[in-house]
């Protein structure tokens, strides 16, 4: 009789440890589920990467636009760059500039640290100094919180700096139209290290002219049809 009595024990005792298993699975499935739901708003769902990834920003000049893209090929070649930290690890608020400074690795600088962050790999000062002339929305003035670090303040402030020639002493748009990138990139590199004519080459260097006149393609044609 007992043996007879252990068979349903047994398998009742297998239900509960496999209902159990269940519930435990589906409430992992369920968090991960959660917390993908919650990712940031600056999270762009896109598998592209640096250059391939599209502005934010809306309209413009298509060769600027063009050269912003170049530009975050050698600076963030990575998925979402716009929340990207110098290293790989990403800031979860872009509120204002995250300013952490990440250890140096590799290169003339390796052992030092860098704020860089975002699609243009901004440092803190170069933010705070750029945002001033150039950022669409004033900071709050009574509780200070600083300028905001989402992907349209990013393109907003770096296509209007690209766009000033007196900042550059020269006009950018002009020399891009005549199709003459490499002195762009050149005029640029005191700014962007990674985009040659300097100390911090990377390998994505060698290839931005080419890298450029793809994206070039791409925004003439996008310009096209609006």
């Amino acid at each position: 009789m007992s043996n007879t009595e252990s068979k349903p024990d047994a398998l009742d005792q297998f239900v509960e440890k496999l209902l159990v298993r269940s519930v435990i699975l589906l409430g992992i499935i369920f968090l991960m589920m959660h917390m993908l739901g919650k990712r940031p708003a600056f999270w762009v769902p896109d598998e592209s990467t640096g250059a391939k990834t599209p502005l934010v920003m809306q309209g413009g000049d298509p060769y600027i636009r063009a050269l912003m893209r170049t530009i975050s090929a050698s600076e963030s070649n990575v998925r979402n760059p716009y929340a990207v930290l110098y290293g790989g690890e990403y800031a979860t608020d872009l509120s204002k500039h995250p300013d952490r400074c990440v250890t140096i690795v590799a290169g003339p600088n390796t052992g030092n640290c860098t704020t860089a962050a975002g699609r243009y790999q901004f440092i803190t000062s170069t933010w705070l100094e750029q945002a001033r002339h150039y950022h669409p929305e004033p900071p709050t003035l009574f509780f200070w919180q600083g300028y905001s670090f989402s992907p349209e303040s990013q393109d907003a402030v770096v296509y209007k700096w690209l766009s000033d020639s007196q900042a550059w002493g020269v006009d950018l748009h002009q020399l891009l139209k005549k199709g003459q990138i490499n002195t762009v990139l050149q005029r640029l590199s005191g700014t962007w290290t990674s985009l040659g004519y300097g100390i911090e080459d990377n390998a994505n260097t060698s290839e931005l002219p080419s890298v450029y006149r793809q994206m070039l393609k791409e925004e003439l044609g996008r310009s096209a049809k609006l």
